[in-house]
């Protein structure tokens, strides 16, 4: 059996993380690019103590960030009796390693760590054309509270009571 741990990242684990962000660019409906996110994102994560990896036999295959994010926050659709919310995202897995339900296991550590940061909820933007991440997501109770267009990307909202 292969042992994985999920941890949070500490700066010894940058260029790492970096290199697992970019693994990612061109995939479809992938948003990110050459500018995001970046290694200044990773800082901000790590400085927020915010990010966290997982690592299989010593080499990070995914990561998730709890975010902080005032565009995001502000959106009107997300449940007022559920504030504040805290978000998921920059949910990554290294290309060799996905379609194996680390994807599901990185939101399930992330939904500790933000019942642990006493948020009330989840919220989370999801291209709306990203079909694999919709699928994942269909494990969870999340609730499709609304739609927008952010970060030149037609995005669906969902959320979740912690």
């Amino acid at each position: 059996m292969v042992m994985r741990v999920i941890e949070k990242a500490t700066t010894k684990d940058k260029d790492e993380i970096l290199k697992l962000y970019k693994s990612q660019l061109g995939r479809k409906y992938c948003p990110w690019n050459e500018d995001y996110p970046s290694m200044e994102t990773i800082d901000f994560d790590l400085s927020r103590d915010a990010l966290l990896v997982m690592r299989q036999e010593g080499k990070i295959i995914a990561a998730i960030s709890v975010d902080d994010d005032e565009e995001v926050n502000n959106l009107e659709c997300w449940t007022s009796e559920l504030q504040p919310g805290g978000e998921l995202s920059r949910l990554a897995v290294s290309p060799d390693c996905q379609s194996k339900g680390l994807a599901k296991e990185m939101i399930e550590k992330g939904l500790e760590e933000l019942k642990d940061r006493s948020y009330k909820s989840l919220h989370f933007l999801v291209n709306r054309h990203n079909l694999k991440a919709l699928k994942c997501y269909s494990a969870f109770p999340f609730n499709k509270v609304g739609e927008c267009e952010i970060y030149e990307q037609p995005m669906l909202c969902y959320e979740m009571e912690l």
